[in-house]
């Protein structure tokens, strides 16, 4: 029998316990560097101008594709904080369906304090990755419909 993937809402609840461990703010951008070095990445042959996000203070690269209804996301960048926080979205967002990933709030951000600790540009950017993968997911959505 086929385990029930977990919702994009219970996925960010089990990332906002995660971080109700951590004493203080440093103490969570050591665990979203150490999240940074042990995220895969992407291959090489996918980070082109195609697949990067604009606007991003580092160079921030995403993909993503359509399997059995859901979408997978692949996402690197050349900065390890980014890197981590990439892991932490793609983490909610991967294998979940279009038409959820375009639709959801993105909660979890606000609630691990993440946002208020970030530089105003890396917030900026943060932003930008989280439209751009809402976007994706609309994008997906459209195309299931055929429209």
């Amino acid at each position: 029998m086929k385990a029930t993937p977990m919702t994009l809402d219970e996925i960010q609840d089990e990332i906002i316990e995660d971080f109700r461990r951590f004493r203080d703010g440093m103490e969570k951008y050591e665990y979203i560097i150490a999240l940074g070095r042990e995220h895969p990445g992407m291959d090489d042959r996918w980070k082109t101008d195609e697949h990067s996000v604009p606007g991003c203070q580092a160079t921030v690269w995403l993909r993503s594709e359509r399997w059995d209804g859901r979408l997978h996301f692949w996402a690197d960048s050349d900065s390890l904080i980014n890197k981590g926080i990439l892991a932490l979205l793609l983490r909610v967002f991967n294998d979940q369906p279009p038409r959820e990933i375009a639709d959801v709030d993105v909660y979890f951000i606000r609630k691990i304090g993440l946002s208020s600790q970030l530089s105003p540009t890396r917030k900026n950017g943060l932003a930008i990755i989280v439209r751009e993968i809402q976007r994706q997911g609309r994008r997906w959505a459209k195309e299931s419909r055929g429209i």
